[in-house]
């Protein structure tokens, strides 16, 4: 069962985001706020590409392109998994 819930915008934001997209405003805002979850860590790609009604990989690449990146490591962890594969030869 889908629950919509109406959220209201002020004037001043709808004038900054009317002119990023052609598409309806719900639906924009809609895809930010998935976006924004998805970089936070909050949801998983494929939760995120279920709610935009996308495959994973289509998804998955829509964000590359909003700079939000599929795998992403610190350069502590990157360190951590060059030492094991060093330590594996």
């Amino acid at each position: 069962m889908t629950q919509a819930t109406s959220v209201t915008l002020a004037p001043e934001l709808i004038n900054i985001l009317r002119p990023l997209t052609d598409a309806p405003l719900a639906s924009f805002v809609q895809e930010l706020t998935v976006l924004e979850l998805y970089r936070r860590r909050q949801i998983s790609s494929g939760k995120a590409a279920e709610l935009l009604h996308m495959e994973r990989f289509e998804f998955v690449r829509f964000a590359a392109r909003q700079g939000i990146p599929f795998f992403e490591m610190s350069d502590e962890e990157l360190s951590d998994e060059l030492n094991r594969v060093e330590q594996l030869r």
